[in-house]
């Protein structure tokens, strides 16, 4: 099998969380967690293209610094690039502009995933997708805690009704999806208008692996982290 592999990758401009979060310094460097994300996805053996999708001219230009073929800029509507701009509608824009059959959605706000973790990924998806034993997969976090449900005021994952609190190891596991990557066939994207089957695989991540950058104090761990990583 020799499907064809794209690489989603978007931002936008005008983020509200983390200001400017794709594209400031990071850890001193310049063009920030988008330029880290794109020297990684360019060393990915196996991918075809590399899909930019923006309508931050500040990501056009860090972009622009790649000499690479295979990292293509297409302009996204600014319709799509709005703090409230369903998911869904993303989803079904993504088909539009990509037209091979494996497809890995990514995020610039994974700063520690490398190349080496992508291809393990899609390595095993591959596997997995010839074998018919799942059509998609997403990066999770494996959580073995206590989990409390305060609306219906009950633990999840075990019941403490008969005062029994388990040893943590031993309660069901639960995963959380962590955004790190999403890898499904085109076709999921075109009849279910989504980016994940009903056959969804899981691929667990390392504890500092899975670090997302969703808020600014994320953002200034994730720097300490990488500094002392790469002895910056």
């Amino acid at each position: 099998m020799k499907d064809k592999i794209s690489i989603f990758l978007p931002t936008r401009k005008n983020s509200e969380r983390v200001v400017n979060k794709n594209t400031r310094d990071f850890a001193g460097i310049k063009g920030g967690l988008l330029k880290i994300k794109l020297d990684e996805l360019l060393k990915i053996n196996g991918i075809d293209e590399i899909i930019l999708s923006t309508n931050d001219e500040e990501s056009i230009l860090v972009a622009s610094g790649f000499n690479d073929p295979k990292l293509k800029i297409i302009r996204r509507p600014d319709r799509l690039c709005l703090s409230e701009t369903k998911l869904s509608d993303l989803i079904s824009y993504v088909p539009s502009i990509i037209h091979n059959e494996i497809i890995m959605w990514v995020h610039v706000t994974s700063p520690f995933l490398t190349h080496r973790d992508y291809e393990k990924a899609l390595s095993v998806f591959i596997e997995n997708l010839e074998s018919k034993t799942s059509d998609s997969m997403a990066s999770v976090t494996k959580i073995q805690q206590y989990i409390w449900d305060n609306e219906y005021k009950k633990m999840i994952n075990f019941d403490m009704s008969n005062g029994n609190w388990p040893r943590t190891q031993d309660l069901k596991s639960l995963y959380q999806i962590n955004n790190g990557f999403f890898i499904s066939i085109r076709e999921n994207y075109i009849k279910l208008n989504n980016r994940v089957g009903p056959n969804m695989s899981i691929y667990e991540l390392d504890k500092i692996k899975e670090l997302d950058i969703d808020w600014e104090d994320d953002f200034r761990l994730a720097e300490i982290i990488y500094k002392s990583m790469h002895k910056l």
